[in-house]
């Protein structure tokens, strides 16, 4: 983990897994309500799942993020990658719902207000990602570089 990607690795992987921790005892109807959340939005995932279990598989996968950030040894691009996909479903699910808009589909309705906020998970996640991708490009061509000067008679 480079130490420029610590704050923001932080920040978002505290923030998802206690997000995680606290649905992990979701109550009856909190598990409905997520449920109808996602089953209305991803209906071919979800729509047959129970609510219950739906919560727990949410409570998980939130705790799994968060943690995948917060833990150093995963690479940025697994990091960026598991952020961007969490955060895109919930961005997804923003624009599927039509009472978290206006008419003009896109601008936050007050219901919709606390969802599309999370289009800054999005923007973390490919931050992490492209910091990754860029930084093993760079390790990538100086051990190729390396290579070839080991390689070359004119080394020699």
């Amino acid at each position: 983990m480079s130490l420029t990607q610590l704050p923001l690795r932080v920040a978002t992987g505290a923030f998802i897994l206690n997000s995680g921790i606290s649905k992990l005892g979701a109550d009856e109807g909190t598990a409905q309500f997520l449920h109808g959340a996602a089953a209305s939005t991803y209906p071919t995932l979800f729509k047959d799942m129970e609510p219950a279990k739906f919560a727990r598989l949410l409570a998980v996968s939130e705790i799994g993020v968060g943690a995948a950030l917060l833990a150093p040894m995963v690479p940025a691009t697994v990091a960026g990658a598991a952020l961007t996909g969490f955060g895109a479903s919930l961005v997804g699910m923003y624009l599927r719902t039509p009472s978290m808009t206006l008419d003009d589909g896109i601008r936050p309705s007050q219901e919709g207000t606390a969802v599309a906020k999370d289009v800054w998970l999005v923007g973390a996640g490919l931050t992490l990602l492209s910091q990754g991708i860029t930084s093993a490009a760079k390790s990538g061509a100086k051990a190729s570089k390396r290579a070839i000067r080991k390689a070359s008679p004119l080394s020699h």
